[in-house]
This record gives structure tokens, C-alpha cells and sequence, in this order.
């Protein structure tokens, strides 16, 4: 094999992984999540630590800190963190999640998984409706998976 044709095949191969609906729905996906998180933590930043400064008192999270033996402890990074962690994820649940969720059971795509038992000559697992297996091409009989 000649270094051309491995550099070709390997450029196919990168292709075919590049323009996978599931490479590109991921790369969309954390380019809207960067986004997304830089809006919540405004959010954080600018509403929620404030309003939380203002009941416990303290004004910054991040300027919160104890010593012990010389060094410098920030726990406040890690609340605000936790804070910023907190709301993200309640956000993306209950403005992301929950709406498509109830959609897709509106529109009927919320299909229960189906049925599946192990192969009795590959092991591998396949649908109880099949007649043959799709790995190893074994014929089954009626009842096969009982």
C-alpha cells in the first residue's frame, strides 16, 4: 500500500467521521452550550450571587477565602462555581429538556424501546420480533426467545 492511497483512505475515513449527523449535531451542540453558559453566567454573575450576597451579607463569593498555614483557600470561587453549575443545569432541564420531552410525547416520537433478548448462537442482543440475527445471520424459530 503506498503512502498515497493510506493518506486518501485515511482522508475518506476522516470525511465520512466529519459529516456524521452525530459529529455535527455534538460540534453544534458545544457551540451553542458556550454560548448558553456565558448567558447564565451573566445571570449568576449579575442576579443570582447579588441575591444571594444579600441575604448571607457578603457582597462577592469569590472574595471569600480562610488561611491555614500561609496558604490561600478561595472556597468562594468553588461556591460561585457551584452557584453557576447549579443554575445551568436547572435551566438547560427546565427550558431545554422538559419542553422538547413534552413535544416529543405530543408528537408521538417518545417510542418505547423494543424488546430485545440475547442471541442463542452469538449472544449478542437483537430484537424479539427478529427472525434472523443481523450478526451472526442465524435463522431463528418461532418462540426463540422465550
Amino acid at each position: 500500500m503506498s503512502v498515497k492511497t493510506s493518506t486518501t483512505s485515511t482522508l475518506k475515513e476522516f470525511r465520512a467521521f466529519a459529516l456524521k449527523g452525530n459529529a455535527i449535531d455534538l460540534a453544534i451542540g458545544v457551540a451553542v452550550g458556550g454560548a448558553f453558559t456565558a448567558v447564565v453566567q451573566a445571570i449568576v454573575a449579575g442576579f443570582l450571587t447579588p441575591l444571594i450576597a444579600a441575604i448571607f451579607g457578603q457582597a462577592n463569593f469569590s472574595s471569600l477565602f480562610f488561611t491555614i498555614n500561609g496558604s490561600h483557600i478561595a472556597y468562594g470561587l468553588v461556591v460561585n462555581a457551584v452557584v453557576t453549575l447549579l443554575t445551568v443545569a436547572a435551566t438547560l432541564f427546565f427550558f431545554i429538556v422538559k419542553p422538547i420531552n413534552a413535544l416529543k410525547r405530543h408528537l408521538g416520537h417518545d417510542a418505547p424501546a423494543p424488546m430485545v433478548a440475547p442471541c442463542p448462537a452469538c449472544l449478542s442482543d437483537i430484537n424479539v420480533a427478529a427472525r434472523r440475527c443481523p450478526l451472526c445471520t442465524e435463522q431463528l424459530t418461532e418462540g426463540w426467545s422465550n
